[in-house]
């Protein structure tokens, strides 16, 4: 690879605008960005970060494109979208993925978000990562961005590419992130599936909880006598369905989001942020894979089932609607 380092981030959400900056701050980094609804905006004015961390900063982007069909083969190919048509998705990034070349790397919530990529890519690396940055995108172009901040990445195996190669192209893109200042860290790939399920523990409590209801995390748990135990079994139904996976989380771990939420004052969700806003929501990566690995491994998740069924439905009207 030349010191010269082709970057295109897909997804220019507040997550997609904030990974955007931190690789932008690298000279190596000749960055062009995938932006849809904001592309005019983004084209005028480039990005605005207003982070209570990093400071205010205003960057523009090498390129700004409405499709990947648009440039030309990446090294890194960063995917920081919704985590929705996962499959349609990885089709329309083929005019910039060269199987000698190109690293995908995938920012998103959920877990299986990988597959749709491989089977797309199979001779391609794939970096994944589980992100807890804190941001909204008040306007087009414009982010605020708290002081939430981490990162874990890891490899996701390739058995086309060797070893070291792997190393090699996940060692420079962790040395991007560093150049930009970002918190993260490197796992190995046990670890880092240990961490996009622990937090698919999380999201698939709070995500779902708070948009069926349509109330924040404090009100559903005082809602009844009954909310926090149904919080639990639906997070012991995911843990188990983890175990049955090979990935070994802890019942104890109930404890700690417990712990966790109840020192937080009442939060939606970005699930609750779709509904409102009539977008379609990240059921599949967040409910549907855990609930097909339960059918095939026959454990038992009634909750999750019922919580995947109802959500599938109302996300097939928002789909209707648009």
């Amino acid at each position: 690879m030349s010191d010269q380092v082709d970057v295109l981030l897909y997804g220019l959400g507040a997550i997609g605008s904030f990974y955007a900056f931190v690789l932008d701050r690298s000279d190596r980094v000749r960055l062009t960005v995938v932006a849809r609804s904001n592309y005019e905006a983004v084209k005028a004015k480039g990005i605005t970060i207003e982070s209570e961390i990093h400071g205010k900063h205003t960057f523009y982007p090498h390129k700004v494109v409405k499709s990947p069909s648009e440039a030309s083969a990446m090294d890194y190919v960063v995917c920081a979208h919704k985590a929705i048509d996962q499959k349609d998705v990885a089709a329309q990034l083929a005019p910039v993925v060269d199987q000698n070349r190109t690293t995908i790397v995938i920012i998103q919530n959920g877990v299986g978000n990988e597959e749709a990529f491989r089977k797309q890519f199979p001779r391609n690396s794939i970096l994944t990562c589980v992100t807890w940055v804190g941001g909204t995108q008040t306007s087009p172009g414009y982010v605020k961005h708290n002081k939430s901040e981490d990162m874990q990445i890891g490899l996701f195996p390739c058995q086309h590419v060797d070893k070291e190669t792997e190393k090699q192209r996940l060692n420079t893109f962790a040395n991007l992130l560093q150049h930009g200042r970002t918190r993260f860290q490197i796992l190995d790939d046990v670890n880092m599936q240990h961490q996009r399920w622990e937090k698919v523990v999380w999201n698939a409590a709070w995500n779902s909880l708070t948009t069926l209801t349509m109330v924040d995390t404090q009100t559903w748990l005082h809602s009844s006598s009954d909310a926090e135990p149904f919080t639990r079994q639906l997070m012991q139904e995911v843990i188990s369905i983890a175990r049955g996976c090979g990935v070994p989380l802890k019942y104890e771990l109930i404890d700690q989001l417990m712990d966790k939420i109840n020192a937080m004052p009442g939060i939606g969700s970005s699930m609750q942020t779709d509904y409102k806003n009539g977008r379609p929501m990240e059921i599949d990566v967040i409910l549907g894979f855990p609930v097909r690995k339960s059918r095939e491994m026959g454990i038992s998740a009634p909750y999750l089932e019922t919580l995947y069924v109802i959500l599938r439905a109302i996300d097939g009207r928002l789909r209707a609607a648009l």
